[in-house]
């Protein structure tokens, strides 16, 4: 979004302090800190986060049967725990954990997340149904007010969310933004057409894209309540269901950034993350 370019004076304290801030990471210098810290301090309303950890276990070689991808270790930690840091990290202290079969492994190992500096609160998927649109539509009490992130559980990425939220809200009558990598095959994931800032067509794993782009769906977005009126009682997934018709009523916007980014999904997605994190 457009920055301007301003001058202040501070006292050397409080420019530690925000040196102190930056970790090349979530806060990539001091410009960064002082737009971060402020962003944190008037934010109007704490933003709590849905994380999607529910589905059945893996199917790893290397694995127990039925170990949760929230519980895989990536560089000696476990896949949730990075993406908890990261919320940490923002200034985000609310977390609501969606989970499925294999729940109470990550309950166990993740308490109520005190140890991370995060209240994580657990939500057990009720329906019977596979696919992302039930689990959030139950989560619905949670988020009466205000933008809340939406995660998905196997998903390692660079992506700054305290850049993703401002993007948003500085955007009008939007009901979702989607973060968008780039791939270069992208019959994989959901595809995503970009006008400006708005997402104009989405298509779910098209074996055919209508369109050329090679942004698609990270499976990271920010939502507003207004999120749970297109989600209906047999909706499966929101990826077919709920994001194509928000792209037609010019409601979804995208955010591209050109950061890591991971989808743990198989086997294979797992090794190339461990490798890809080996040569970093």
């Amino acid at each position: 979004m457009p920055r301007k370019r301003i001058t202040i004076t501070l006292k050397e304290e409080i420019l530690r302090q925000i040196d102190n801030a930056v970790d090349g990471r979530d806060v990539r210098n001091r410009s960064h800190a002082v737009e971060h810290l402020l962003s944190k301090a008037l934010m109007q309303k704490p933003v709590k986060a849905l994380i999607l950890a529910g589905g059945k276990g893996v199917d790893f070689p290397e694995f127990p049967s039925g170990l949760p991808k929230a519980l895989l270790p990536i560089a000696g930690k476990p896949l949730l725990e990075h993406v908890l840091v990261k919320l940490c990290h923002c200034g985000i202290k609310d977390a609501i954990v969606s989970v499925g079969q294999q729940g109470q492994k990550i309950k166990e190992y993740f308490g109520n997340g005190l140890k991370w500096g995060i209240n994580i609160s657990y939500l057990d998927q009720q329906s019977v149904q596979k696919g992302t649109a039930q689990p959030v539509l139950e989560a619905k009490d949670y988020f009466s007010s205000g933008a809340f992130l939406l995660l998905y559980g196997d998903v390692l990425t660079s992506i700054s969310y305290m850049d993703l939220l401002d993007f948003h809200n500085s955007q009008t009558a939007l009901v979702a933004t989607m973060a968008l990598a780039s791939v270069e095959r992208v019959s994989m994931w959901g595809v995503a057409r970009l006008v400006g800032s708005r997402i104009v067509e989405f298509e779910e794993k098209p074996k055919n894209p209508k369109t050329h782009s090679h942004l698609v769906n990270a499976g990271i977005y920010v939502a507003e309540p207004s999120i749970f009126k297109y989600i209906g009682k047999d909706a499966v997934k929101l990826e077919s269901e709920v994001f194509p018709r928000l792209a037609e009523e010019g409601k979804l916007g995208g955010y591209s950034y050109d950061g890591s980014w991971y989808d743990v999904s198989t086997p294979q997605d797992y090794q190339e993350v461990i490798h890809h994190l080996k040569l970093e």
